[in-house]
C-alpha cells in the first residue's frame, strides 16, 4: 500500500458532525500514528521542497498541527494564524465570508515582510474562505505567497476557484 492510499485510509468519516448533515474528515488517526504522521509531512512538504520557502503559515487550528513539522521539513519559520483576538501582539486582519456571516483571522504584524517567501497550510480545503483570507493577511505584510498545501480537498465546494489561480494548491487527499 502507497503512503497515499495509508493516509486514505486512515481518515475517518463522521457523519451528522459538528451538525446534521455535515460529513466530518477525522484526520486525528494520522496524527496518532507517527509512521503515518512523518508520511503525511513529508509528502505535504515534497512539491516545495525547491520553491525557497522561509515561513509555514498554518491556520487554525488543525493547520497547527503539520504546520509546524511542513516548516521543519522545509526549513523554514511558522507562523500561526489565529482567529481575532488569540495573538498578544500587534496584528493584521482579514475578514471573510462564511455562508452565514463573516468571521475574522489575524497574525503577527511583523510574523512575515518583504523577502518573504510563504506557503499557507490547513488540514482540509473546502470553501477555501480561511485560505484565501490567510494569504490576504501575508501580503499585508509585503510577503510572497507561493502556493497552499492542505491535506485534504473537498472538490465539489469548489475552493480552489477562491484561491489565487497562478500558485500551485497541493492538496493530498479528496474527500
Amino acid at each position: 500500500m502507497s503512503a497515499t492510499d495509508a493516509l486514505a485510509a486512515a481518515v475517518r468519516d463522521i457523519p451528522d458532525f459538528p451538525k446534521p448533515g455535515i460529513l466530518f474528515k477525522d484526520i486525528t488517526p494520522i496524527l496518532g500514528d507517527p509512521v503515518l504522521l512523518r508520511a503525511c509531512a513529508d509528502a505535504l512538504a515534497e512539491p516545495f521542497r525547491n520553491a525557497g520557502i522561509t515561513h509555514v503559515a498554518g491556520i487554525e487550528a488543525r493547520g497547527f498541527l503539520l504546520g509546524g513539522l511542513l516548516a521543519a521539513d522545509l526549513g523554514a519559520g511558522f507562523v500561526p494564524v489565529r482567529k481575532k483576538g488569540k495573538l498578544p501582539w500587534k496584528t493584521v486582519e482579514a475578514e471573510y465570508a462564511l455562508e452565514y456571516g463573516t468571521d475574522c483571522i489575524q497574525m503577527h504584524a511583523d510574523a512575515t515582510g518583504p523577502g518573504d517567501r510563504v506557503l499557507i497550510h490547513d488540514d482540509v480545503i473546502a470553501t477555501g474562505g480561511t485560505a484565501a483570507a490567510a494569504a490576504d493577511l501575508i501580503r499585508q505584510t509585503g510577503a510572497e505567497v507561493v502556493g497552499y498545501a492542505f491535506i485534504l480537498e473537498i472538490p465539489f465546494l469548489q475552493g480552489r476557484a477562491r484561491l489565487d489561480q497562478s500558485l500551485p494548491v497541493y492538496a493530498l487527499l479528496e474527500g
